[in-house]
């Protein structure tokens, strides 16, 4: 059974001193025991303090990350920097990523194809715009970016991978998809995934929901035996709505 996984993407939020006293007050409400695997992803400037006692009771991740190891890329950060840091997981292909950075399919597969030759854990984000839900074309852009994000590779990689339907639409507007449209969706993307790499490889893929993440949500989305987890935003930036979040992911799977 596939272990289920909570991420929380701060995005541009808090200093390294505020991040501190985040994951000390997270730190004393998820127990030491949690059935669920709960994954931090702060920004580049408070990945640092990631050895701090505290931090070690949760998986660190990356919002970002370029391609090449080094070189002349001024603002940019790469796979072995990140790795250094005690990140395992890097989120890649986030909507805010394309819409406000131009980042491509073929942008996001280079990064996923870095991140694997350096043993990062990809979270490959693809999402519909409201355009393309109300023109009936939620699976034809989801596969696409599916697809296009992990050209070239293996089927031996599949278990590194995870995959987060966050749809567009919903994302900050406090209007998530519904538990039938996200399921409707990660089953799309399941089915595209046992084409690619046969269902053995596929069923050890996680499949997150995004979008409007709450805590009075959060329990909606993991009730469906589609739904491997969810991928946080605002909401992870309060340690007790996060503890709540993560609470509602201990039952029902092993």
């Amino acid at each position: 059974m596939r272990r289920r996984l909570i991420v929380g993407n701060w995005k541009m939020h808090k200093t390294a001193t505020q991040a501190a006293v985040l994951v000390r007050r997270l730190a004393a409400l998820v127990p030491k025991n949690s059935r669920a695997e709960v994954v931090l992803a702060p920004p580049f400037t408070t990945l640092y303090i990631a050895s701090q006692p505290a931090w070690r009771r949760f998986a660190l991740a990356a919002q970002n990350m370029y391609w090449e190891d080094e070189g002349r890329f001024t603002g940019e950060v790469s796979a072995p920097m990140l790795k250094a840091l005690g990140c395992r997981y890097i989120i890649l292909g986030h909507s805010e990523r394309r819409k406000h950075f131009g980042e491509t399919d073929a942008d996001i597969n280079r990064k996923i194809l870095a991140a694997l030759r350096h043993d990062l854990r990809p979270v490959l984000c693809v999402g519909e715009s409201l355009s393309e839900r109300s023109r009936g074309l939620t699976a034809r852009v989801v596969t696409r970016q599916l697809l296009r994000g992990l050209d070239g590779v293996p089927k031996e990689a599949a278990r590194a991978v995870t995959i987060a339907y966050e749809p567009i639409w919903a994302i900050g507007k406090n209007h998530p998809a519904s538990p039938a449209q996200t399921t409707d969706a990660h089953a799309t993307l399941r089915a595209a995934l046992v084409k690619k790499w046969g269902r053995a490889a596929t069923e050890q893929i996680r499949i997150l929901y995004g979008g409007s993440v709450t805590a009075d949500n959060a329990g909606s989305f993991l009730a469906s035996p589609e739904v491997d987890g969810v991928l946080v935003g605002g909401a992870c930036l309060d340690p007790k709505s996060f503890a709540r979040i993560i609470a509602a992911a201990q039952s029902g799977r092993e």
